[in-house]
């Protein structure tokens, strides 16, 4: 009873308010994950990834090999041969492209440019309100464990601001290489000289 007399009602209001604006941040990753995954099945329906070999397989049976990679973005580019899909009868539901149909994969630690980036942002704006929030209090809050119970979220929510701004900083571009080590980038970027994978579909 008697930490609840020190406890103010301000206290538990700005408390209440820094967890909600956590929690929105949350919600919003949430909801950028989910699109950013529906967008992905959609662009990818009727294809199988080989982690194991890194090369997509198409409904056709052909592969698409990693032609370009940007680390910075996080972005890998499967592209099928231009042969193979210009003499594919399916090719007009496919792609209209003569240099063959092309995959954009995100890696799991890079961002998309546009709304997952915008999502990524805002979740970072709401959690630095809700940490400076909890800062406020803590030099206001009356007693010792009600500042204790501050203290371990403000810690807690700068881990988390530190992981989401991490994810914003701009990285230096490299050329990576395929897991089966297809070959390296050429200085634009793109892969000249990769070869046909051979294996099965297992």
């Amino acid at each position: 009873m008697q930490l609840l007399h020190t406890v103010s009602i301000e206290y538990v209001l700005m408390l209440g308010y820094a967890v909600t604006l956590a929690l929105i941040a949350l919600l919003l990753e949430l909801a950028a994950r989910h699109a950013h995954q529906r967008s992905l099945e959609t662009a990818t329906v009727g294809f199988t990834y080989h982690r194991e070999h890194d090369v997509w397989i198409c409904p056709r049976d052909e592969r698409l090999f990693p032609v370009f990679s940007d680390q910075a973005k996080g972005v890998v580019i499967y592209r099928a041969p231009a042969a193979a899909c210009n003499s594919c009868p399916s090719k007009a539901a496919c792609t209209d492209s003569e240099n063959g149909r092309e995959i954009e994969r995100r890696i799991p630690q890079g961002l998309e440019f546009g709304m997952q980036r915008f999502h990524r942002a805002m979740s970072l704006t709401l959690m630095v309100l809700a940490d400076l929030m909890l800062a406020v209090e803590l030099f206001r809050a009356p007693g010792i464990y009600p500042r204790l119970a501050l203290a371990a979220m403000l810690v807690v929510f700068s881990l988390v601001i530190r992981e989401l701004a991490s994810s914003l900083r701009p990285k230096r571009a490299k050329a990576v290489t395929s897991a089966e080590g297809i070959g390296f980038a050429s200085p634009s970027g793109f892969r000249t000289d990769y070869r046909p994978w051979k294996g099965g579909r297992g």
